[in-house]
């Protein structure tokens, strides 16, 4: 499955690292300590050196999709997962990756940016394509829940309604992103004792 989505691979990689590149060209211009981290609010509460924000969130998740892309071409079941999951599952890294350089960045050059209605309108869109996704995978041990995908495309829907709208406070996304978990998770769960019974 990597052999044949080896292009992909390259391709995901690079764009992964593209914003190194970015904070080398911006180098002499980046505070040496940058907030990397912001609350619901837009203030940063989390801050890392100029290297690591540069090369080091780049190169994790540089890691992440190389791992994911392993586990997942190394399931048991990896027959049951489609070609077109699969680059989809590649991309998820680089999006964040660009991102998060779209949000690092500009704040720490100094430009104003609404990080959290920008944040959550691509999340609520990467959770509905993702979610879109699910449903037509079959099953397998790394993806492919059912519940999970129609449950993620109401909850993207959710998310970018609350980035709009303001109708209810942004750190209702906390509860949110519970629910797109533990639902999924209790009801494998419960599905599995039903069937050792």
């Amino acid at each position: 499955m990597m052999k044949a989505n080896k292009k992909t691979l390259i391709i995901t990689s690079i764009v992964t690292m593209l914003p190194v590149l970015i904070g080398i060209i911006c180098w002499n211009r980046l505070p040496d300590v940058m907030a990397t981290h912001f609350g619901f609010n837009n203030e940063a509460n989390g801050f890392s050196s100029k290297a690591f924000a540069v090369f080091g969130l780049p190169l994790i998740l540089l890691a992440v999709l190389w791992v994911g892309a392993f586990v997942t071409a190394h399931d048991p079941k990896r027959q049951n997962i489609s070609p077109k999951m699969f680059s989809l599952m590649l991309w998820i890294a680089p999006v964040i990756s660009l991102v998060a350089a779209a949000t690092i960045y500009p704040v720490n050059l100094g430009y104003e940016l609404d990080i959290a209605f920008f944040s959550e309108l691509l999340l609520g869109l990467m959770f509905i394509i993702i979610g879109n996704y699910l449903p037509k995978a079959r099953q397998n041990y790394t993806i492919g829940i059912n519940l999970a995908g129609y449950l993620w495309m109401i909850c993207g829907i959710l998310m970018i309604l609350i980035s709009l709208t303001r109708f209810v406070p942004a750190e209702w996304l906390v509860g949110i992103f519970l629910i797109m978990v533990l639902v999924p998770c209790i009801y494998s769960f419960w599905l599995h004792a039903e069937k050792a019974l």
